[in-house]
């Protein structure tokens, strides 16, 4: 898997995700962006996110969206498989940015471990 391309998925006007994408450019890593505004949650990548990182991780708790969700609805959301039903009907709820070679997942903002999805 070390010839695989380093996708970094996320919504273009967020903050976490342009750093992300900055850290990428500065560091010279070649990479495709995946839009989920325009181009939506692909299920197999998430299912990979899910095994690596964990809903827990995934689900963005601290964010405007989630928070504009109502109480039911946040409730709802406890285990993986209602963490996956949402993180697919609402995208934005997904903690960005995701940056993915291979089977390597990093969820947020954490230039050490792109370094190492980076790989050489």
């Amino acid at each position: 898997m070390s010839t695989s391309r380093v996708t970094l998925y996320g919504i273009p006007n967020c903050d976490s995700v342009k750093k992300a994408r900055a850290w990428m450019q500065d560091h010279q890593v070649e990479h495709d962006f995946h839009d989920f505004k325009k181009q939506g949650v692909p299920e197999a990548a998430l299912d990979i996110w899910l095994d690596q990182a964990g809903w827990e991780t995934l689900v963005n708790r601290q964010g405007t969206t989630w928070r504009q969700l109502d109480p039911a609805t946040q409730a709802a959301v406890q285990d993986r498989a209602s963490a996956r039903r949402q993180l697919l009907a609402t995208p934005s709820l997904i903690k960005r940015p995701v940056v993915m070679r291979g089977r390597h997942v990093v969820v947020g903002v954490n230039p050490d471990a792109w370094q190492d999805v980076k790989g050489g």
